[in-house]
């Protein structure tokens, strides 16, 4: 049967500043796929002074849905119309759907990282947390732990007094890590060593032993020099592939209102390729 012809209402793209890593295009060719659907999934890189003005163009003309990433997901919230009550919560936006003349913010990270700790049964309830970063990827760990029964959870920063967060939330710099007392969970949500700059990490290699599971949300490389560092000790290691892909599953799921379903097999699949 001959496929109809692709007009802007099947255009879908990431927003973002820096964009020559994401994996996104092939995720989301293979959902597509996966979900019988049609489309076709752009790459916008804008300037931060130009995000305004570039993503009502990309509103304007038509495109069905995006995604955003760093370093946008605080700041495209200006712009929308209105915001599912997971995305209030969090404070940060990865997903917008254009319906009806209107932009609506969601956050399917949250979806993302949820999946991601069921599928490799990381413990969290009663354990210490520590979260390097405190931008939109962050709010969503932190948002996951909290929810999830966490005991204690701190975030990491290397410009602690210009940080914005609620008084309530501890913060500490990267120097004081030798000073805490053990964590159970490191989650790296900055994207120091990623894809070109692989050779570094936000930690260091000694202060690795402070913990016992250690979670990259970088994707690429598959195998950051943090996540190298763990498993040299033995560690529990987890890059943030799957949570890459669930959480496209679910915007795909979002501009083509369909109900966000747990599709084990869908996902599975994608993440079996995406690693080989």
């Amino acid at each position: 049967m001959k496929r109809r012809l692709l007009n802007l209402s099947d255009v879908y793209g990431l927003i973002g500043k820096k964009l020559l890593h994401s994996f996104s295009p092939k995720i989301h060719s293979l959902l597509l796929k996966e979900m019988d659907l049609e489309g076709r999934y752009n790459l916008y890189e804008i300037e931060e002074e130009k995000l305004e003005e570039s993503f009502l163009n990309l509103k304007n003309i038509g495109v069905k849905g995006l995604n955003v990433t760093i370093p946008y997901k605080v700041k495209i919230i200006n712009y929308l119309d209105k915001l599912s009550d997971e995305a209030v919560k969090i404070g940060a936006v990865n997903t917008i759907q254009f319906l009806n003349g209107k932009a609506l913010g969601y956050n399917t990270d949250y979806f993302g990282f949820k999946l991601t700790i069921e599928k490799y049964g990381v413990r969290v309830k009663n354990t210490r947390a520590l979260i390097l970063g405190t931008g939109g990827a962050a709010r969503v760990v932190y948002h996951y732990l909290v929810d999830s029964g966490v005991s204690e959870v701190a975030f990491c920063s290397r410009d602690i007094k210009n940080v914005k967060m609620d008084s309530d939330k501890k913060i500490i710099s990267y120097g004081d890590i030798k000073y805490e007392n053990n964590f159970d969970l490191l989650i790296n949500c900055t994207p120091c060593g990623m894809y070109p700059d692989t050779g570094v990490s936000p930690i260091a290699e000694e202060e690795i032993e402070k913990f016992s599971t250690i979670i990259d949300l970088i994707y690429n490389p598959k195998e950051t020099l943090l996540i190298k560092y763990g498993k040299e000790r033995g560690l529990k290691t987890i890059n943030g592939l799957y949570m890459l892909v669930a959480q496209a599953y679910a915007s795909q799921c979002i501009w083509n209102l369909r109900e966000i379903t747990v599709n084990d097999i869908i996902i599975d699949n994608i993440v079996a390729i995406m690693t080989n």
